[in-house]
């Protein structure tokens, strides 16, 4: 379900679900096109419509990690998702699935070798070209967190793109993981992993606005939510002066 959408059913619910004598639309439509927005007087709660200007940069978050590694995971679902979901509007994330993989040219392809076997590399893979096809991170997150939350990775993208992205094409995705545009995409996964300064040591490797420090890692991995909520120089969200929401992920 799309976050304007949750964010009207919460609108209406918090009035009572009845409180918008002027709007006929059931709770669904609300935010499904101006007009509708309007007549029910609900536009700055429709992100889609209303975009607050920003009063800073947004922190920015690289992760350089592998989908079977125990630790990545760890991450990217316990601490990297949740606080996106929450702080999505002050922070920009980059995800390149590769870590201590290995590359070799033979003739002219593109092999990779990576640290947890061949189902690792098919799972970094598809993650890689699942971002590619759809273009949207919105969109293209969820599904990753949801393939990285399941008992396999590479087995419930199918089941995961039902879910967060059902008009995503499945064919598509696929054919750029076992196809020319997948292996290049790889290849340039492999060439950022390598251009990194530090090198990587290990993985989940954690850039914030750009650097990384062993300070910063070990922060992010531990309090995440908080570490951006500081760091944004901006107006804070309201989520960010809610210790409540805060605490779900301590």
């Amino acid at each position: 379900m799309s976050r304007w959408l949750l964010t009207a059913l919460a609108l209406w619910a918090a009035n009572g679900g009845d409180s918008l004598p002027v709007c006929s639309y059931p709770p669904r439509l609300l935010c499904s096109s101006w007009k509708i927005a309007h007549a029910c007087q609900v536009e700055t709660q429709c992100t889609n419509f209303y975009r607050r200007p920003p009063a800073a940069n947004p922190v920015s978050l690289s992760l350089y990690y592998e989908s079977l590694c125990p630790a990545c995971r760890g991450f990217l679902v316990t601490q990297l998702f949740p606080t996106w979901v929450m702080l999505n509007g002050i922070m920009n994330i980059t995800l390149v699935p590769y870590g201590n993989a290995q590359e070799k040219n033979v003739s002219g392809k593109w092999q990779f070798e990576c640290q947890h076997g061949e189902p690792e590399c098919r799972g970094n893979m598809i993650e890689t070209c699942l971002m590619h096809q759809l273009k949207d991170f919105d969109q293209a997150f969820p599904v990753i967190f949801c393939m990285e939350s399941a008992g396999s990775v590479v087995e419930n993208l199918e089941a995961c793109l039902k879910v967060y992205a059902p008009t995503a094409q499945l064919a598509e995705i696929q054919a750029c993981v076992t196809g020319e545009v997948g292996n290049k995409l790889m290849h340039r996964n492999a060439q950022l992993t390598d251009a990194l300064d530090p090198p990587h040591i290990y993985v989940p490797w954690i850039l914030v606005n750009g650097k990384h420090t062993d300070a910063l890692q070990e922060r992010a991995q531990s309090a995440l939510f908080r570490m951006v909520c500081e760091m944004y120089t901006g107006e804070k969200p309201d989520a960010c002066k809610d210790g409540g929401a805060e605490s779900q992920l301590l």
